[in-house]
């Protein structure tokens, strides 16, 4: 993970206990999918009063993904009398798992090649952002995010390496969702 995970306690006393529960369930996430840029969980009580102990719990995770946010919540129902902390977040992590493991297929589905892929060169490398440009024989740019770099990885390419890479569509325009080095 890119960025550190958040564990947000609203209404509700911070407990080591659940909070190394969460970090459990975190790091299981990343048996489905290794780039979550970055996850942030958030367990509530949202019906405390003085009259009344804790009753429910809300249990919400937003996971950052290369593209998009994935975006989970167990809210309690009127017919829950009582849902203990741990039953809440396993089940808001049980929905999440199965997010996680669409988002990957998904992906791996816009991955698979079709026929002989397209060759560019690297243009452009930005090492601290995290992504960089590609130019096709036709003289179209392309982008590329540095998790979408097989292996060796984003930090061995260098300007004018070629690549063969899986053209999609971006929020801005053509993306490599895959993209292979092959050479200088």
């Amino acid at each position: 993970m890119q960025v550190q995970l958040e564990i947000d306690f609203r209404n509700a006393e911070r407990s080591d206990q659940v909070e190394e529960v969460v970090r459990e369930r975190v790091e299981k996430l990343k048996q489905y999918f290794q780039g979550i840029i970055s996850c942030r969980v958030t367990l509530e009580v949202p019906n405390r009063t003085l009259q009344y102990d804790v009753l429910n719990h809300r249990v919400s995770i937003v996971i950052s993904v290369p593209g998009e946010e994935l975006v989970v919540s167990r809210e309690p129902t009127e017919h829950d009398d009582f849902v203990d902390i741990y039953v809440a977040v396993n089940g808001a992590f049980d929905l999440a798992d199965r997010q996680v493991k669409r988002y990957s297929e998904r992906l791996r589905e816009s991955r698979e090649p079709v026929g002989d892929l397209p060759f560019a060169s690297v243009t452009k490398i930005f090492r601290d952002e995290g992504y960089g440009f590609l130019m096709t024989p036709e003289k179209r740019k392309i982008y590329f995010h540095e998790n979408s770099v097989a292996h060796p990885g984003f930090s061995k390419l260098s300007v004018g390496d070629t690549v063969s890479f899986v053209e999609s569509r971006g929020d801005k325009g053509p993306q490599a969702s895959l993209v292979t080095a092959t050479g200088r």
